[in-house]
């Protein structure tokens, strides 16, 4: 017997039990069948209304087998939600603010942590990026160019601090067949679809330039900078604005609700008696607070697991080892940086990446100028690997955070190929961020993941989903709102349908 039909027999046995045996025979079948199917059902039917005294074996079987589980018997839900999104980043928030829009659903969001984004989301360039890298068809690309587009303008209506700076993508002489590629594919790229056309231009402007055209916009460049790539459309915001702005729209709607502090201990497919009238689902259970603060059990219809660097984790609950999703994650640090060799840098800076061969099979852009709102200069992210292992806290990566003079050095190296007069005494540390990877070292390019589990084969079920946002790394701030946008009217669009 298989753990669901376990968890399923605990429910019927535990209603059989509660009601004092009065479960209608058609309700006892129908319970049945939802679990063993047509082929045993019958036959555990009449068992059961036969010997009605055996339900209270059945019911200890179930019970001891829980306590032989290391998880314990699942909590009966105490509530029901059409929605639940786990996560409180800018991607959760972006889409559990496009679920808030949708007439008569409910929508709860689940945070762990005192407040939105104290991961990745606030931990990062804070940079609106233009849509350049990664393949044409890529979800990366698609997301990313709808995403910059809605982003400013939700800048724009919200009040949101944001500038259009513009991007340079440098280049050696050794270099320069890079940025031309990445000019022909720009010229070549349409509005994404299924998305709208939002201007008569093009989809990714961008414009090459030699070496001396590029040092007029900055001109601290290396004389080994001979020639550049300029992306108008490149931008920086102010991240924690941007995530204020979507938590007001989701207090203000009057179907979705905000619950931090609030940590997801366990998923559980439900298969069986109706709740809210649905057969089919996910319970998550809950424990707001510390080990011993108030625990919850509530019933959604669809689930979605934006989790970020956990986001692993909590599909492999669900999974045998062997099926297991690998996690990787990579340490970038940032400097700030004080000194010479930056003057006039007014647009960011990006050197070439190491793409070792491979035209997207880059693990990082490269450590970049970035500018904030301020004017403030910041060098970063590199790039050192971390690992975690199964079963491992999901705060394994907090230990990694603390930023130290230890990547100065290399930092400074890599920054002085394009800006030479810069000087390590300038480069003080400044924070660390962490970025869930999909795939490790060397593995070449991932697209983001959107992975669909259900509760089982049954017809219900594919419209009862959970989806696993796996490897939303950059540029998954610039994508947030086309994330929402295209799991809530594409992804999901069947399911609003079939409810």
């Amino acid at each position: 017997m298989v753990r669901e039909q376990y968890n399923m027999l605990f429910v019927i046995a535990k209603s059989y039990l509660d009601t004092s045996q009065d479960m209608s025979t058609a309700e006892l079948a129908e319970s049945l069948i939802n679990v063993f199917g047509t082929k045993y059902s019958r036959n555990m039917w009449i068992f059961l209304k036969q010997r009605p005294s055996r339900i209270n074996d059945y019911f200890t079987e179930v019970q001891n087998y829980w306590q032989r589980s290391p998880n314990g018997p699942p909590k009966a839900p105490e509530s029901a939600v059409d929605y639940i999104v786990v996560g409180g980043g800018v991607v959760g928030l972006a889409i559990a603010r496009k679920l808030s829009q949708l007439e008569n659903r409910s929508t709860i969001l689940i945070e762990r942590h005192n407040h939105a984004g104290e991961e990745t989301s606030s931990r990062n360039s804070e940079v609106i990026h233009s849509g350049l890298y990664y393949p044409p068809d890529s979800l990366k690309t698609r997301l990313c160019i709808r995403g910059r587009e809605l982003l400013y303008r939700h800048c724009i209506a919200n009040n949101v601090p944001f500038r259009r700076t513009g991007k340079l993508v440098v280049a050696t002489q050794k270099q320069l067949p890079y940025i031309e590629s990445l000019h022909a594919k720009a010229r070549k790229l349409e509005w994404p679809y299924p998305f709208e056309r939002t201007s008569d231009g093009p989809a990714l402007p961008t414009q090459l330039l030699s070496g001396s055209n590029a040092r007029l916009i900055v001109p601290g460049l290396s004389k080994e900078i001979a020639g550049a790539l300029w992306c108008p459309e490149t931008g920086v915001v102010d991240s924690h604005s941007l995530m204020e702005s979507f938590e007001k729209d989701i207090i203000d709607s009057e179907s979705a609700d905000l619950v931090y502090s609030t940590r997801v201990v366990r998923v559980d497919p439900f298969v069986g008696p109706e709740i809210d009238g649905t057969k089919r689902g996910w319970v998550v259970q809950t424990m707001t607070g510390g080990e011993c603060g108030e625990s919850g059990s509530i019933l959604t219809k669809t689930l979605v697991n934006a989790t970020g660097l956990s986001a692993p984790m909590m599909v492999n609950s669900l999974l045998p080892e062997a099926k297991r999703i690998p996690m990787f994650y990579a340490r970038g640090s940032y400097a700030k940086y004080y000194g010479p060799g930056i003057e006039g840098a007014k647009v960011l800076i990006y050197p070439c990446p190491e793409i070792e061969g491979k035209a997207h099979g880059f693990q990082s852009l490269g450590t970049h100028l970035t500018i904030d709102l301020q004017g403030h200069v910041r060098f970063g992210p590199d790039l050192q690997w971390i690992w975690a292992t199964d079963g491992q806290d999901a705060d394994f990566w907090k230990t990694h955070l603390v930023p130290d003079d230890s990547r100065l050095t290399e930092m400074y190296e890599a920054v002085a190929q394009y800006l030479p007069n810069v000087r390590l005494e300038g480069f003080k540390p400044d924070y660390v961020g962490i970025r869930p990877k999909a795939v490790g070292p060397g593995g070449g390019f991932a697209d983001f993941v959107f992975r669909d589990d259900y509760p089982d084969a049954d017809r219900e079920s594919l419209y009862r989903p959970m989806i696993s946002l796996l490897g939303i790394e950059s540029p998954g701030l610039t994508a947030s709102l086309a994330i929402a946008e295209y799991l809530v009217e594409h992804k999901l669009e069947h399911v609003h349908g079939g409810r």
